[in-house]
Formats: structure tokens, sequence, C-alpha cells
């Protein structure tokens, strides 16, 4: 079974903010490739990210934030960017912080 794939407004922002067009070329054919058994690809995130889900692209330096949902047979793409692990700058970080961010609303 193939899934939608939609990506959030925010995910789009993130994209647009790579500068390398092949780099943003690629992650949109990593991102596409998840409509094909999203479960089945990355791992599943925990704590502030609890319910989404995470895939390498492009070797190990960017990863593709998402949510699968089984209802609608669609996979949501919330956010795609550099991993770099304690930099303010990190996908995981900006994740998370802008999850926190909804809760609190």
């Amino acid at each position: 079974m193939a899934f939608v794939v939609r990506l959030t407004e925010e995910a789009v922002a993130m994209m647009e903010e790579l500068r390398d067009r092949r780099v943003r070329g690629k992650l949109f054919e990593r991102i596409r490739k998840l409509a094909i058994e999203p479960e089945q690809q990355g791992k599943a995130l925990v704590g502030d990210l609890a319910g989404y889900r995470s895939v390498r692209a492009l070797g190990q330096r960017y990863r593709i934030v998402y949510r699968v949902d089984r209802k609608v047979v669609e996979v949501l793409v919330v956010g795609a960017g550099l991993r770099k692990a304690g930099d303010r700058t990190d996908v995981y970080s900006r994740m998370a912080h802008r999850t926190r961010d909804r809760k609190a609303e």
C-alpha cells in the first residue's frame, strides 16, 4: 500500500533554508521513498519527539522527521535538516523545541 507523503509548512521552510540545491534534491528523493512502507524505514523517536520517526538521508549527515498516520494512509514530514549533535541548529533540537511550543499552546 502506498502512502501519500505531505510536508508541513515548517518542513518546507527548513528545506528552503538549505542553500545547496543538490542536497535539497537528494532530500526530496529520500522523502518520496517514504511512500512505501514508511514504518519499516528509520527509527522511532523518544522524549519530546515520541510518536515521530526519523530516517537518515545523504549518509549520516541529514535526517528527515516524520509521522505516519495509518488511518488516512499518510506520511507527514514535519522537518528535515542537518544532524549536528549539541548544536542549536540540529534538526532534532529544532523539532523538539517546536513540539514543546505546540504543547504549551
